[in-house]
């Protein structure tokens, strides 16, 4: 099945998980690159068992949990640039995937 949601959170979670992986190699910094690894990712994994919800209020928590986990990312890509463990490019890219 085809899903322009699931497609963009899944380009989305790769996207994390590469920048995980440049925070932890390039920038030595292992705490807030785990936990927006998690909360990053677990958005895509959350939207994938809306799919398959026993009820419709399941899926509906579902879908609201992921939006929390994407709330969460945010502030740590807005925390990570603050901090300069990212640079402006780097951001507004990550920034622009959220918002579309």
């Amino acid at each position: 099945m085809d899903s322009i949601l699931r497609d963009k959170s899944y380009t989305f979670a790769i996207s994390i998980v590469k920048l995980a992986q440049f925070l932890q190699k390039e920038q030595k910094e292992f705490v807030i690159s785990n936990q927006i690894l998690k909360s990053g990712t677990s958005t895509v994994a959350l939207i994938r068992e809306a799919e398959f919800a026993q009820s419709q209020a399941d899926y509906i928590n579902k879908f609201y949990i992921s939006l929390k986990e994407v709330n969460e990312t945010d502030y740590r890509l807005n925390l990570l640039k603050d901090i300069g463990y990212i640079n402006g490019n780097n951001f507004t890219s990550m920034k622009k995937i959220i918002k579309n």
